[in-house]
C-alpha cells in the first residue's frame, strides 16, 4: 500500500496577520502592523547572531592558524639552537595560546549547531513560507517592423547622440560590472546599437590625441555594449531584456568565454588604431592639398613642384637669387629647353619678368613684323 502525502511539515505554521485575537478597543489593521513588525525584528536579530557567530567563528580560525605558524616556527628555531629561558617561555606562551584558540574554536562549533537546531524548529509565517523563485523582464519585438534606410539610421544616430552622448560617456568610463549594470538598469534606452557605435566613435577620437588610457577604457565598455546586442540577437528578445543575462554570466564566466571577450576587446583596439591612423593620415593629405592650393602661381603650377624638376644649375641660381647665374645656364640650354623651363618658372611664380622686359621684347617684336 503506497504511502500518503506527509504534510506534517504544515502542522506548526505561525501567521500573525491572520489570528483572531482582536479586541473592539484596538484598531485591528493596527493591531496586526504591531504584530508583523514586532515578528520581523526578532527574525533580523536571530538572522544576526548566527552571522555574528560564523564571523567569530572564521576570525577564531584565522587566529588559530596564525599562532600554529608561530608555534611551528619556535619549535623549529628551538631544535636548530639551544634553547634559552626566554625562549621556552615564549614557547609556553604560544602553546597555551592554541590550545585556549582550540577550546574557542569548538565553542563556537557548538553554538552555530545550536543556533542550526533553533533555526529548523522556528514555525513558518507569511515572511519565510515562499520565496521568489526568479524575475526577469521580457520584452516583445515587433516582427513587422519595416527595415530603415540608410539616411534614416544616419539621422536616428544623429538624433540619439545629441540627446544622450553625457550619459553614454558616463558609462563608457565605468570600470565595475555592477557599476555598469545599474547604470543601465537606470538607463535602459542606452541598450542600443546607437550606443556602441558612439563608443567607438570616442575611441578613434582619444586614439587621436594619444589619450591610449582612456581609449582603452571606452573600448572596453564599447565590447560590453556589442556583446549586449549579439546575446540580444541570439535570443530574438530586445536587448534590453538581456543585459542583466550577460552580467551574470560574465561575473562568473569560465576561462573560454572571458578569453573570447578579451580576444574581441584586443581586436576592437587594433581597428581602433588603423582607424585614427587613417584618420590621421587623411587630415594630413587635406592640409598638403590646402596649403598646395594656397602657393599655386599665376599659371597654376606648384613652385615647389617646378623647383624640383628644374636642372641643378638653375636651382643653385634660385637658392643664391643670382640673375647672371640663370641667363649662362640658359645659355647652355637647348633653347628650345629653356624657354620650357621659363614659362614654368613664371606660371609657378618662382620668376615674375620685369614690365620693362616685357616692353622692350614687345618692341622688338612690333619692329621685326615691319
Amino acid at each position: 500500500m503506497s504511502r500518503g502525502i506527509d504534510y506534517s511539515a504544515w502542522d506548526h505554521i505561525y501567521v500573525s496577520d491572520d489570528e483572531e485575537a482582536t479586541s473592539p478597543f484596538v484598531d485591528t489593521p493596527s493591531l496586526f502592523r504591531m504584530r508583523h513588525r514586532s515578528r520581523l525584528e526578532k527574525m533580523a536579530a536571530f538572522q544576526q547572531r548566527g552571522e555574528d557567530l560564523q564571523t567569530n567563528f572564521a576570525e577564531c580560525q584565522r587566529l588559530l592558524e596564525e599562532t600554529q605558524r608561530r608555534l611551528r616556527y619556535l619549535q623549529d628555531g628551538m631544535k636548530d639552537r639551544e634553547a634559552d629561558e626566554e625562549k621556552e617561555a615564549e614557547l609556553k606562551k604560544v602553546q597555551s595560546e592554541v590550545e585556549k584558540l582550540k577550546q574557542d574554536e569548538k565553542s563556537f562549533q557548538l553554538l552555530m549547531e545550536d543556533h542550526q537546531r533553533e533555526e529548523k524548529k522556528l514555525p513558518w509565517n507569511v515572511d519565510t513560507i515562499s520565496k521568489e523563485g526568479f524575475s526577469k523582464s521580457v520584452f516583445n519585438i515587433n516582427s513587422s517592423r519595416k527595415q530603415e534606410t540608410l539616411e534614416e539610421k544616419v539621422e536616428k544616430h544623429k538624433t540619439f547622440v545629441e540627446k544622450y552622448a553625457e550619459e553614454i560617456k558616463h558609462f563608457g568610463m565605468l570600470r565595475r560590472w555592477d557599476d555598469s549594470q545599474k547604470y543601465l538598469s537606470d538607463h535602459p534606452h542606452l541598450v542600443c546599437e546607437e550606443t556602441a557605435n558612439y563608443l567607438v566613435v570616442i575611441c578613434i577620437d582619444y586614439e587621436i590625441d594619444e589619450k591610449h588610457a582612456l581609449m582603452e577604457q571606452i573600448a572596453h565598455q564599447a565590447i560590453v555594449m556589442q556583446f549586449i546586442l549579439d546575446l540580444a540577437r541570439t535570443l530574438s528578445i530586445d536587448p534590453r531584456g538581456c543585459f542583466r543575462q550577460f552580467f551574470s554570466k560574465i561575473k562568473t564566466a569560465d576561462k573560454p568565454y572571458q578569453d573570447a571577450f578579451n580576444h574581441e576587446l584586443e581586436l576592437l583596439k587594433e581597428r581602433i588604431c588603423k582607424c585614427a591612423q587613417l584618420r590621421m593620415d587623411g587630415a594630413m593629405k587635406e592640409l598638403e592639398e590646402e596649403e598646395k592650393q594656397t602657393r599655386l602661381g599665376p599659371g597654376g603650377l606648384d613652385p615647389v613642384e617646378v623647383y624640383e624638376s628644374l636642372p641643378k644649375e638653375i636651382q643653385r641660381s634660385f637658392d643664391e637669387k643670382n640673375i647672371q647665374m640663370l641667363q649662362e645656364a640658359m645659355n647652355r640650354m637647348d633653347p628650345e629647353e629653356g624657354r620650357y623651363h621659363i614659362r614654368r618658372c613664371i606660371d609657378s611664380g618662382l620668376w615674375v619678368p620685369d614690365a620693362r622686359e616685357d616692353e622692350e621684347e614687345e618692341y622688338e617684336e612690333e619692329e621685326g613684323e615691319d
